[in-house]
Parts: C-alpha cells; structure tokens; sequence
C-alpha cells in the first residue's frame, strides 16, 4: 500500500527511526482502524519487493517495521530473507490472525475479537499490545495475555478516539495488574506519520 520513513510510535520500539511497509488486505477490519483504506488490496497495484527492499536499504534506519491490513495474508518469506541480507532487523505488527511466515526480530501482536490470534503464532509474540476501547477489552486482554509465552511483554493501548476517556481507566488497571504496560501512539501525539 504504501512506504515511508518515521519513527516508531507505539509499544517496546517507540522512539526508534524505521522504515515503514504497508501491505494492503486485511482480514478483520476494526471499526476504530486508522487505516481503514488499507484494507482492500485490489486498490493498490501490485509492487516488486525488490524494488521496496531497494527503497528500505537506501534510509540511515536499520529497523524496517511491516504492518498492515495484515501483513500476513501474504507469504514474508522472500521479503524477510532480502531485509536481512542487508543486516536490517525487521519488526512485524500483526493481529495474529494468519499462520505465520518470515523471520523477524520482534513480533508485536495485536489481537482482534472479530478474528483472534493463532495460537502457534500468539507463542512466538515478543509483544502483545490490546487496544482499549471500552471496559470489555480489559478482560479480552486477559485472556490473550493466556495464549502468549512468559518472557512476552504485555502493553494496553487506548484506542485513539477514546484515549482521554480510557487513559485513566488503563492507568487505574495497571496499578492493580502491574504485569501490564502502557503504549502510548506517541506519533500522533508528536504530529508524524
């Protein structure tokens, strides 16, 4: 869908410069998305990977981050392979809904209730990051919190439309549940793409 160099706003990599890879399609559609013209596909034409490896190399940023739509909807094999040649780490932000493919230096999975992470994929999360909503996602989090490995770290995200009502209800709830991080979209606060 689209490329293009920022920083990292959201979760452990916030702060860092990276090099970003939309990949059009996706399968669960959140309501909230805000990138809801990512979601179908057929609207973007088709784009060699060697061309957007091409592109990744060519930044100072040795961090490339794919996200989506849903990144894995398509096979990461080939793309991962060419990143990492180029000794690139590559972070994935999935909602874990696909079977997993690629290698990557950080998974970050943000699960869906209209289509809940993969068990085999959940496992392999270095991340878990539950957006917050309403009151219904705290216990949603729980739950997905269940499906990951132990060392996986744990963050809670306002939804954006609602970040000034949810912020003190997700404050509150880490202070009783420390387990828990915060995750900020520290980039629309600091007006980046």
């Amino acid at each position: 869908m689209e490329e293009f160099y920022s920083i990292q706003g959201e979760g452990y990599n916030t702060g860092q410069a990276a090099f970003f890879i939309r990949v059009g399609g996706c399968d669960v559609g959140c309501k909230w998305c805000d990138v809801k013209e990512s979601w179908n596909a057929t609207a973007f034409p088709p784009v060699s990977t060697d061309l957007v490896v091409q592109h990744a190399i060519s930044y100072t940023a040795k961090s490339i981050v794919v996200t989506g739509g849903e990144p894995l909807l398509y096979n990461m094999d080939y793309l991962c392979h060419e990143l990492h040649s180029h000794g690139i780490r590559i972070f994935l932000e999935t909602s874990g809904s696909q079977p997993l493919s690629g290698k990557w230096d950080w998974i970050c999975v943000s699960p869906k209730k209209d289509a809940p992470p993969l068990q085999e994929l959940a496992l392999q999360a270095h991340e878990l990051k539950v957006i917050i909503h309403d009151q219904t996602d705290f216990q949603w989090g729980e739950e997905q919190s269940q499906l990951v490995s132990p060392s996986c770290l744990l963050y809670l995200q306002p939804e954006w439309s609602r970040h000034k009502t949810m912020m003190p209800e997700i404050i509150r709830y880490i202070h009783e549940n420390p387990k828990w991080r915060i995750s900020l979209q520290s980039h629309k606060y600091m007006h980046i793409p």
